[in-house]
């Protein structure tokens, strides 16, 4: 490979000795080699300066800021302005053509009792004040006018602001419930607007077919991976069925054993990854046991379980639980304990390390926490850690620790249960779960 510096290096040597044209001539004669940086074609560099921005740029720029309601607010406020203006300039010009329509003749004949001269000079003066009065009468017509539309105006804003928000009462109500959607509530979460047959209600209409239609995709995967599943349970126990038999016989050698406890172990993996798989397909449809728990005697006999494996791991477990009472599936809700405990004891400190279960109500919500001291978990690794076959750096080859399932599955049975679940780094090392869900 040659580097940049040997090719420029050569390229003026052969320059130098052939010349421009294959000839003999001095360095003065040749071209100098390239210089600098390339040309830039692609996006201004950060630092550069912006081009300039005309003034309806601008205006595009703020109004791309401005919400939907606010633009309607807007419109509705400007149209009525416009329309309050024409108004009031047609009642001007109308009230001036009708007094100026209605002007009297001169009460007197003045020809008769003073000279012409004089007669002329006071009908003029008469019809200047006429004239003066009518304007003035105008003038205050038109200030009053500009009065009221400014305060019509105000309250046209406020009543359009109302108007805007009850028209767009549709489109929040969709957003809620695509907000409130997940794909265990998609068998009855549903807009069911209701109201004319109009723009908004065909849209709420489509969107409500589109989520049948994904509740029945959604549905069709799930039964797919639980019979799939399913069938796989059959094979595997047969293998280690037939592993335990051949391990069993006393004439069997001693690289047979030891290829058989491998296998077997490998069975083991295996059908723990499928009982994960089915209970992740489970967790994930819709509740069909609802029953009253308490939160307290779920971690109470998730510990009592798990104490012996925290004790041959060298955890230490502090329990600090509370009376948290709460409406689902108790199988599904002590899975989901013990998954989180079991993770916490897998991704410990060996011989040293701690684990905290606590459960309460915190601000009138049932809340599960488990927490474990452990290696540092970065930030930016938490989120990817509830998803299905998804492990830390230092565990993606090791498969001791799991096929990867029980965070997933238990993201999925909280949302099943109409809760959140959240993770963050602790300090120090190790991670902190921490599980909300509906009180009783």
């Amino acid at each position: 490979m040659i580097s940049p510096h040997s090719e420029r290096g050569a390229w003026k040597s052969e320059q130098l000795e052939s010349g421009p044209a294959g000839k003999e001539g001095t360095a003065a004669e040749r071209p100098p080699p390239p210089t600098g940086p390339p040309a830039w074609d692609g996006p201004p560099p950060e630092g550069a300066a912006p081009a300039p921005r005309t003034p309806l740029d601008r205006l595009r720029a703020v109004l791309d800021r401005v919400s939907i309601r606010w633009r309607l607010t807007i419109t509705y406020a400007v149209l009525f302005f416009t329309a309050g203006a024409l108004l009031m300039v047609v009642v001007y010009l109308m009230v001036g053509w009708a007094l100026y329509g209605a002007w009297p003749p001169f009460p007197l004949d003045l020809d008769e009792i003073v000279r012409p001269e004089v007669a002329a000079d006071i009908k003029r003066q008469w019809y200047w004040q006429q004239h003066v009065a009518i304007t003035g009468a105008q003038r205050e017509l038109l200030a009053r006018s500009v009065l009221a539309l400014l305060g019509v105006g105000i309250l046209a804003v406020i009543i359009g602001y109302i108007v805007a928000d009850r028209a767009l009462k549709p489109i929040q109500q969709m957003t809620a419930t695509a907000r409130k959607l997940s794909g265990s509530t998609l068998a009855h979460e549903r807009i069911d607007l209701k109201g004319p047959d109009d723009e908004l209600k065909e849209l709420a209409d489509t969107f409500d077919a589109m989520l049948t239609r994904l509740n029945v995709a959604f549905d069709t995967q799930r039964r797919f991976v639980a019979n799939a599943s399913h069938e796989l349970r059959t094979p595997l126990t047969i293998n280690r069925t037939v592993l335990e038999i051949a391990l069993g016989d006393p004439e069997a050698s001693g690289d047979l054993k030891a290829l058989g406890r491998t296998l077997l172990e490998v069975n083991a993996r295996n059908e723990r990854l499928i009982e994960g798989l089915l209970l992740l397909a489970r967790s994930e449809r819709e509740l069909s046991v609802r029953k009253p728990v308490d939160m307290k005697d779920v971690a109470e006999t998730v510990v009592d379980q798990l104490a012996a494996r925290a004790e041959e791991a060298g955890v230490t477990v502090v329990a600090e639980l509370r009376n948290a009472e709460t409406v689902g599936d108790p199988v599904l809700l002590e899975r989901c304990v013990a998954n989180l405990v079991e993770n916490a004891i897998k991704h410990n400190l060996s011989d040293s390390g701690r684990l905290w279960v606590r459960t309460g109500m915190v601000e009138g919500a049932l809340v599960v926490q488990v927490a474990n001291t452990g290696p540092h978990v970065p930030a930016y690794e938490v989120n990817s850690l509830f998803e299905p076959f998804r492990r830390l750096n230092a565990d993606r080859v090791d498969s001791d620790k799991g096929a990867g399932l029980g965070l997933s599955i238990v993201r999925a049975v909280v949302r099943a249960h109409g809760g959140n679940v959240t993770a963050i780094p602790r300090d120090g090392g190790g991670l902190v779960v921490t599980v909300r869900l509906r009180s009783r």
